[in-house]
């Protein structure tokens, strides 16, 4: 397939970039369009020349195809483009539709003119990939917007619509449509009325005021980088283009581009980039497999849980069937549903009509009945067997045939869930986090008979209602939970051994995480883990050893929901309070099993609540439960707060070194009394053993 498609248009030249899906500006496209701009350069009969990627889409930016290849540097790199581009002898005319981002607005921005259809795109988001634009962004939009407004473009990557810059110097036109006839029309008349090429390279910026401004954005910016660089260095960049001259400019961009690009920061959000793309791809389960329709959802119960989950659907325009117990728990959903929506209204994110539109797709009942008519049913009930066993008969009894019946269980057995029906090939967990209509990410739960149309199917539908949708195995706690579970072993062993709550906390909030271990237990309530590791001894036939935190638990204290739990929280504040309540009972649990506290580290304190989250990722990994070791680290960066910058557990293990990892949880498994756990998983050892990474 030609990278670049060349057409006449009378005497104008058209070249369409043509490399699906994105036009991504590959080394073969790049090489395209050199040669057919010099073609075109070369006869005498073409006066002009528009470079376009035809009425859907310019183009999305840098080939992730050819990241890390040799062929993403390789001449033309993408500055050699925009060089021959701003450089040539005719008019060249950019003619923009659906997106132009990164390195897509970066080549419209060396063409002489630009028209854009009003609903494109435009947009500079290097920075979420911890980079800066690298092919002149920084340089050239400052004089097509003004330096404030590409300030904020460039340091937030947030895109924008074309509509958005009409009537400034990044575009001549803006039309509703035929935007290739627009330019072609745009480069006549500027051939016609012999107008100068215009180079945004040639604008000079107005530098009064401009110190004054740039100290004060400087101080912003840094504030809200939260130790990022890529922010503080798009800043660097767009000062520049104020106080350098414009190849100097250019100079010093290029130079930080690739000092980004080596900076673990830049590593691990390309690496984030890199996961959410694959995690909806299962190897045995093709791309064309067809999907089940899903026109109509049911949902039972209506609290908290499946409150958030019907939001999801509705916000998609999926009609819900709502089921409750009683007339009062979903009188008392359907109200939390309207205060949701009501308060998104206020805020400005949602017309009075679109929460009309939304709660009237909610048919509420107390009969299962009402779900004869459903594609997909969402369990959101008590966390027990039984309860769910009662549940998916009655499910079984009255759904159609084809219907998906779908647990939102946090721990418990797919499998023996399947089971209570007829149908196991249509049962599979949607495991939604809360707040669910908040929260980004989905675990979806493959059973070991479901059936691969309803993969297919979940997964679809995640990215319908906006998820980042993880395939996990069937084990007690998913991916996620079972991986906390150590996490939070870990914490609590380290609160025996003599450090606090409090230490422990700021420690990891200090490394990144968003809520320390034992805040985070207060807020999801410390009964659901006590239930957990009581149904997990009487499991396996042993007496159930409590915790430091089921010890809280027998006090009453579950957290947040009842004013205390590792903390006291004051009525109707969620300040975490220390508790001298906590500091007594730490002391008794040391005491009666002759612990004598020690001073630990922040870093000891890092280390072992960070280490054990990867070792058990690696026995995930191994076990099969996880597709992909990305798919770890996005269940852990969507689902628990663990910092974007370090990338996930996983990756964080890869910066650090396996090799010492490995050594390090060897000491831990050392230690006189450690858990089992500590061992280095099989999986680690070999990979560390053989100077690999978590792939």
């Amino acid at each position: 397939m030609n990278p670049v498609t060349y057409t006449l248009q009378g005497p104008v030249a058209v070249l369409t970039m043509n490399n699906p899906p994105v036009n991504g500006l590959g080394h073969a496209l790049r090489s395209g369009i050199v040669t057919a701009l010099d073609s075109a350069l070369a006869d005498p009969a073409v006066t002009a020349v528009v470079l376009t990627g035809g009425e859907q889409l310019f183009s999305g930016g840098a080939d992730v195809r050819e990241f890390g290849t040799p062929k993403s540097s390789m001449s033309p790199n993408l500055p050699d483009v925009i060089r021959a581009l701003e450089n040539a002898s005719k008019p060249v005319v950019a003619a923009i539709a659906g997106h132009a981002l990164g390195g897509g607005l970066e080549l419209a921005l060396g063409c002489h003119f630009r028209v854009a259809r009003k609903d494109a795109t435009l947009g500079l988001p290097e920075v979420k990939l911890g980079l800066l634009p690298g092919a002149g962004g920084t340089q050239r939009l400052p004089r097509a917007i003004g330096v404030e407004a590409a300030l904020q473009m460039i340091v937030s990557g947030t895109p924008q619509k074309a509509a958005t810059f009409a009537g400034t110097d990044l575009l001549d036109r803006v039309v509703d449509s035929d935007v290739v006839a627009a330019a072609v029309a745009l480069a006549q008349q500027v051939v016609a009325d012999k107008r100068p090429l215009r180079r945004l390279r040639d604008v000079k910026l107005p530098t009064a005021g401009a110190d004054a401004f740039l100290q004060f954005a400087r101080n912003s910016v840094k504030a809200a980088a939260k130790g990022m660089p890529a922010p503080l260095a798009c800043m660097e960049a767009v000062a520049d283009s104020v106080t350098q001259p414009f190849d100097e400019g250019l100079k010093r961009e290029r130079a930080a581009f690739f000092a980004l690009m080596s900076t673990p920061e830049s590593r691990a959000a390309r690496h984030v980039f890199a996961a959410e793309r694959a995690a909806g791809k299962l190897p045995d389960v093709p791309s064309d497999t067809p999907l089940r329709p899903i026109a109509q959802v049911g949902v039972i119960g209506a609290g908290t849980m499946g409150g958030g989950i019907t939001m999801n659907f509705l916000n998609a325009g999926l009609p819900v069937v709502l089921l409750e117990t009683s007339q009062e728990a979903l009188d008392r959903g359907l109200g939390t549903i309207r205060r949701n929506y009501e308060n998104s209204a206020k805020r400005g994110k949602l017309a009075a009509e679109q929460v009309e539109q939304r709660m009237g797709l909610i048919t509420p009942t107390l009969d299962y009945a009402s779900f004869k008519t459903v594609d997909l049913v969402i369990e959101a009930v008590f966390e027990q067997m039984d309860v769910k066993e009662k549940v998916f008969r009655q499910l079984d009894a009255v759904c159609k045939p084809g219907a998906i019946l779908a647990s939102n269980t946090s721990y418990l057995d797919i499998n023996k869930i399947a089971s209570f029906t007829s149908r196991p090939q249509d049962v599979l967990g949607l495991h939604f986090f809360s707040p669910a209509n908040v929260m980004k990410l989905l675990e979806i739960v493959r059973g070991e008979k479901t059936a691969n149309d309803v993969m297919a199917t979940a997964l679809a539908l995640g990215k319908k209602i906006r998820k980042i949708s993880v395939v996990s195995g069937v084990c007690d706690g998913f991916i996620g939970n079972r991986m906390v579970a150590r996490y939070g072993a870990a914490a609590n062993a380290l609160v025996v051994a003599g450090a606090s709550p409090q230490q422990i906390d700021k420690a990891m909030e200090r490394f990144g995480v968003a809520m320390g271990p034992f805040r985070m237990g207060d807020l999801a309530g410390l009964d659901i883990g006590w239930a957990t590791r009581k149904r997990k001894a009487a499991e396996a036939g042993v007496p159930h050893e409590p915790t430091v935190a089921d010890k809280l638990c027998e006090l009453g204290r579950f957290g947040q929901k009842t004013g205390a739990g590792w903390y006291r929280y004051a009525p109707g504040v969620r300040d975490a309070l220390p508790d001298p309540v906590v500091d007594e009972l730490l002391a008794q649990y040391r005491a009666e099993r002759g612990i004598t506290p020690r001073k630990i580290s922040d870093e000891e304190v890092v280390q072992r609540c960070i280490f054990a989250l990867v070792n058990e990722g690696a026995r995930i990994l191994e076990e099969g439960i996880a597709v992909r070791a990305s798919d770890v680290d996005l269940v852990y960066l969507n689902g628990y707060g663990f910092p974007a910058h370090r990338g996930g557990p996983l990756c964080y293990a890869n910066e650090m070194g396996l090799f010492n990892v490995v050594r390090t949880l060897r000491d831990f498994a050392a230690e006189p009394g450690a858990f089992d756990w500590w061992q280095p998983a099989p999986l680690l050892l070999k990979l560390a053993e053989e100077g690999r990474t978590f792939a």
